[in-house]
């Protein structure tokens, strides 16, 4: 009988542990957070403390930090501003009347292109427009919308990859994608999966709230008071949900923005939802929970518009 010294027993624990100088033991997955909420925009580190921070006196629908660490958020109905780090506003955009519109115009969504130009998506207005750095216009297209609401036309909003625009219209319960030129070329239209409707921010109903386009070329919503987030074909067919209360001990109420990371699980937020859920939560396509984000002293119960920071690779949102 062969006889083990502890010494190498210790050695092929070690061994065990490591493989090509990588521990195999999984850490607790935690993030950074950019976020608005309780009158300011805030950066909270990995363990939820707050490490930056601005006051911002608005219910933030969007916001995101951009590759300079500036950040894109807005500061009223209209007003959409860039800050960097030493907190001094670097660029601004007010959204106005168009010509022939005697209404009220909010602003739900913005997005930095790659050229440097801002797409801006207006309520009231009911259009899309892109910005310079200067901020004149240099495109805009019509949108499409059956109830018309300067609070409700629209919800977010991004330009694809290809140039068009996946748009969600909140008060028609309706995702639209525009073309560049802004021709309708694809339509998904929520349902109430079987539900009541119900009002109040803590019922059900078809107020769409985000739609991002994936790699396989499905679209994965977040379903405003749907309370679901789903992945839909581009011929309209729900392949993949999570939905009211299919994750244990989180309930859904106003999904609100979705971001998928590069290993493929969605960071999802959830508003409205009461102390007893969590405001971000990280899922794997198997619905399994990997990471919430439940800070109360930090944030409240409107945290609609949030991203994970520090993400290595590329980040769909």
């Amino acid at each position: 009988m062969v006889k083990t010294s502890r010494v190498a027993l210790a050695a092929a624990a070690l061994a065990i542990c490591f493989v090509g100088g990588k521990s195999l033991a999984q850490k607790p997955v935690a993030h950074r957070v950019l976020a608005q909420d309780r009158g300011r925009v805030v950066i909270l580190d990995e363990n939820g403390k707050i490490t930056w921070e601005t006051p911002c006196n608005f219910t933030c629908h969007d916001i995101s930090m951009l590759p300079n660490g500036n950040i894109l958020f807005h500061t009223d109905p209209t007003t959409v501003v860039e800050m960097n780090p030493q907190k001094e506003i670097v660029w601004k955009h007010v959204s106005t009347r168009k010509e022939g519109y005697t209404g009220a115009v909010e602003v739900h969504a913005f997005q930095r292109l790659p050229n440097g130009n801002t797409m801006i998506s207006e309520s009231g207005n009911a259009r899309i427009i892109e910005v310079d750095k200067e901020d004149k216009i240099v495109h805009q297209i019509a949108l499409t919308v059956d109830h018309p609401s300067s609070h409700r036309d629209t919800r977010l909003a991004r330009q694809l990859a290809n140039g068009n625009y996946l748009v969600c219209h909140e008060g028609d319960g309706v995702i639209r994608e525009y073309d560049h030129d802004g021709k309708i070329v694809w339509t998904y239209k929520m349902d109430l999966d079987g539900k009541p409707e119900t009002g109040s921010h803590q019922g059900h109903g078809i107020n769409v709230f985000d739609a991002i386009r994936l790699k396989n070329g499905n679209t994965l919503i977040g379903g405003g008071n749907g309370n679901r987030v789903m992945e839909v074909t581009p011929e309209g067919k729900c392949i993949w949900q999570v939905g009211y209360t299919d994750l244990p001990g989180i309930q859904f109420f106003w999904v609100t923005t979705l971001e998928v990371l590069p290993n493929g699980h969605i960071v999802i937020g959830n508003t409205h939802a009461g102390e007893a859920n969590p405001q971000m939560i990280e899922i794997t396509k198997d619905k399994k929970v990997v990471w919430t984000l439940k800070n109360w002293e930090a944030l409240g119960n409107d945290t609609a518009a949030a991203q994970v920071l520090d993400i290595k690779g590329k980040v769909i949102r």
